[in-house]
């Protein structure tokens, strides 16, 4: 080991801890992991509980999946797609043995684990993806007072010469210090997505539309438009990285302005009035309006994202050119009324989210319609193309749309939804 390795991990120690969004964290995580000891590909899993024969049983959760061989197959900026999939805490896999026993577990080959031990290796997910799976490491991912937030398990060590080789104990020690820091990043991130669940919560108790999964989900696919967006127009790695930490949470936000309209209204169980309409318009002024005194970027991005992104691309969304504190008309058509924005008049973010918004809504059951089908959502939303929608944008939505359908896989709705 070097003492550029050890000075890289502590480098990296700092940047982690400036990751705010706990997605985005997970996925640098495991990206960094495989970076310190070489390895090829792996998966980072989280603690969650889930239902399970009548009761709630703690599992891992797969949240993020990389692999550098298959992703050099893919067309330029495209991401990997995975199976969504949970794993049992138990001696049987070698992850679950992991989270199990709370200690590293080093696989030389996982052809040929010793009959001794408890747990095996499944060849299925090799044939099914046709990618060999040779040397694995699995590293508990634990808060200093001994929570188990998850597990970190990396795949292929690869030498200078691209040959697959077993991971060394060298390759331990580094991970560990790696993963003992990561969870401190992890357990900051849970504060933060924490304290925005329950903005999002003070909605949902107002709004029953306004759920996590749905907030989550309109972030989620926010992020993957806003990614594609920059990688065409190549914005540098590090400013893209840090925009998309900034929009996601921003983007969880889009909707906190309900809080300020009446129940008459938010808990109909029917389509508005033109009188409830216009009154329901008004939270984009009222979610804007919480972030007018800016402290962070986020606080800059989530005012805009609340305030334009019912805005619509020929102008003819809400709620205009309006000062969302005062109320005053900025710019009047004939009537007086407000001009609505349009085209790049309403901010990249406000277009995104937009998108992202109505996508996630046509895809979900309300209390006053049923899911619509995947094939009638597409076709509605490249119809609006060019009228509600920014076109180019919609042209990146397109592109990356398994990507969008894997997030909704992520995030489902609650079986009593």
């Amino acid at each position: 080991m070097s003492d550029t390795d050890f000075k890289s991990i502590i480098k990296l120690d700092s940047e982690l801890n400036q990751i705010q969004d706990l997605d985005l964290l997970l996925e640098r995580i495991l990206l960094e992991a495989r970076k310190v000891v070489r390895a090829d590909a792996g998966s980072i899993y989280v603690i969650e509980k889930l239902e399970e024969d009548g009761g709630q049983v703690e599992k891992l959760v797969i949240k993020y999946s990389q692999n550098d061989t298959m992703s050099r197959e893919l067309p330029p900026g495209r991401k990997l797609i995975f199976s969504v999939f949970s794993i049992a805490i138990n001696e049987k896999t070698v992850s679950g043995y992991c989270a199990q026993t709370r200690e590293l577990v080093n696989v030389p080959d996982v052809y040929n684990i010793s009959l001794n031990a408890p747990y095996s290796y499944s060849t299925a997910y090799d044939k099914i993806s046709g990618y060999r799976t040779t040397s694995t490491l699995a590293i508990p991912l634990q808060t200093a007072e001994g929570r188990l937030l998850g597990v970190i398990q990396i795949i292929n060590s690869m030498d200078k010469d691209g040959n697959v080789v077993p991971f060394s104990q060298d390759d331990e020690f580094l991970i560990t210090h790696f993963a003992t820091n990561a969870a401190l990043a992890l357990q900051k991130a849970y504060v933060t997505r924490a304290m925005i669940l329950r903005m999002i919560k003070m909605s949902e108790l107002r709004d029953p539309k306004e759920t996590g999964t749905h907030v989550n989900r309109v972030a989620g696919y926010a992020v993957e438009i806003y990614d594609q967006w920059a990688y065409r127009h190549q914005v540098p790695d590090d400013e893209r990285e840090r925009f998309k930490d900034t929009l996601k949470i921003a983007s969880m936000l889009h909707d906190v302005g309900k809080v300020a309209i009446s129940d008459i209204i938010l808990k109909k169980p029917a389509k508005f009035t033109p009188e409830e309409y216009i009154i329901m318009q008004h939270h984009t002024l009222y979610g804007a309006q919480l972030f007018e005194d800016p402290q962070s970027p986020v606080d800059v991005v989530a005012r805009d994202v609340a305030l334009t992104h019912h805005e619509n691309w020929d102008g003819s969304g809400y709620p205009g050119w309006v000062d969302p504190v005062t109320g005053r008309v900025i710019k009047a058509a004939a009537d007086g009324k407000p001009l609505g924005k349009k085209g790049e008049e309403i901010p990249l973010t406000g277009r995104i989210v937009a998108i992202a918004d109505v996508y996630d809504a046509l895809c979900s059951r309300r209390v006053y319609k049923e899911p619509w089908s995947e094939a009638d959502v597409l076709a509605e939303i490249k119809q609006l193309a060019g009228t509600k929608f920014d076109p180019g944008l919609i042209e990146v939505f397109f592109e990356i749309l398994p990507s969008i359908k894997q997030i909704r896989s992520l995030y489902p709705e609650p079986e009593s939804a």
